[in-house]
């Protein structure tokens, strides 16, 4: 047997019963079943299946195929932890051997890098913030931005004390940090120490969810609890980062003229996409956090999410046709 077909078995509710044909019976775990309708088994000792015969849900794996979001829903109504799951994922991956090669090469690692000279963090600068610290401050509110959404720094060092730095996360330790300049007339806008490969804001999205927002840009993602993938274009390690959290990806492109090509990447990864209905003047996620306020925007995201390659498509070309 398996390993993934072993751990899936271990975690089915104890109350079940076998029939002849191979099929494991219990209440099913995807709806308020309590007839026994959930059916799980076994094929060849490595695949496994499951169907509902109460509401119809069905999902199914064997080797050398992914761990599909279905299966993915399956492991977590099993109560499955997060940690656990990723073992699964990342055991369904080395079980494909056609792809062992080609997802070492891109599973993206990082080292721990150091923060400008004497950064601080600006929740412990509050109580008597310098002079120079206030107009940061002040931009952060314009931005909808505050100390308690995330844990931005700030130092009184040349070159940055006109300038947030928003450090990045990788399992609990900084490796890497961009710094956004106050004044958009700067030059360059950001000073940023970024490894190949990074998604920001990865290490907050191990939650219930069932979806992740991914954005352009750090600040996009911290105003709605999302990820960034730095840019307009989608790299291979960061997709394969994301793909293991296991929940459906939601991109949110700025609507610009790079947002057509990073839709086209989204719909060649596999990923939905959402352009909703923006106001007028709104080019990006904060702009409209700013405008509308983090749960109107969420909503918007949410009700204009689309997985249909096609849709998405048709929405795009009427989508960026003004920019």
């Amino acid at each position: 047997m398996s390993l993934i077909a072993d751990t899936l078995l271990s975690y089915l509710p104890t109350k079940r019963k076998h029939t002849p044909s191979g099929w494991i019976g219990f209440n099913a775990v995807c709806c308020n079943d309590t007839r026994g309708r959930g059916g799980f088994i076994i094929n060849g000792g490595d695949a496994v299946s499951y169907h509902c015969f109460n509401c119809g849900f069905k999902c199914s794996w064997q080797p050398g195929r992914h761990i599909s979001q279905k299966m993915n829903k399956f492991m977590r109504d099993l109560n499955m932890p997060d940690d656990i799951i990723n073992q699964i994922r990342l055991e369904a991956l080395k079980l494909d051997e056609n792809n062992t090669t080609e997802i070492r090469s891109i599973i993206p690692k990082f080292d721990v890098r150091a923060l400008p000279m004497d950064s601080e963090l600006i929740v412990n600068l509050l109580d008597n913030p310098p002079d120079k610290l206030v107009p940061v401050l002040e931009y952060m509110v314009s931005r909808n931005l505050f100390p308690e959404d995330f844990p931005f720094y700030w130092t009184p060092k040349i070159g940055f004390s006109n300038r947030l730095i928003i450090p990045f996360y990788k399992d609990g330790m900084i490796v890497g940090y961009t710094a956004r300049a106050i004044n958009s007339e700067a030059n360059p806008r950001y000073l940023s120490e970024q490894q190949p490969g990074y998604v920001f804001n990865l290490d907050n999205q191990h939650d219930d969810r069932e979806f992740v927002i991914v954005c352009e840009g750090p600040i996009d993602a911290i105003s709605i609890s999302g990820c960034a993938v730095m840019g307009a274009e989608i790299k291979d390690g960061q997709n394969w980062l994301l793909k293991q959290l296991g929940k459906e990806l939601v991109l949110v492109p700025d609507k610009d003229h790079e947002g057509p090509k990073t839709v086209e990447r989204a719909i060649e990864l596999g990923w939905s996409v959402s352009m909703p209905d923006w106001p007028d003047g709104v080019k990006d996620i904060n702009d409209a956090v700013i405008k509308l306020g983090r749960l109107a925007t969420l909503w918007l995201i949410v009700s204009a999410k689309e997985s249909n390659s096609l849709k998405i498509q048709l929405r795009a070309k009427k989508w960026f046709k003004h920019d």
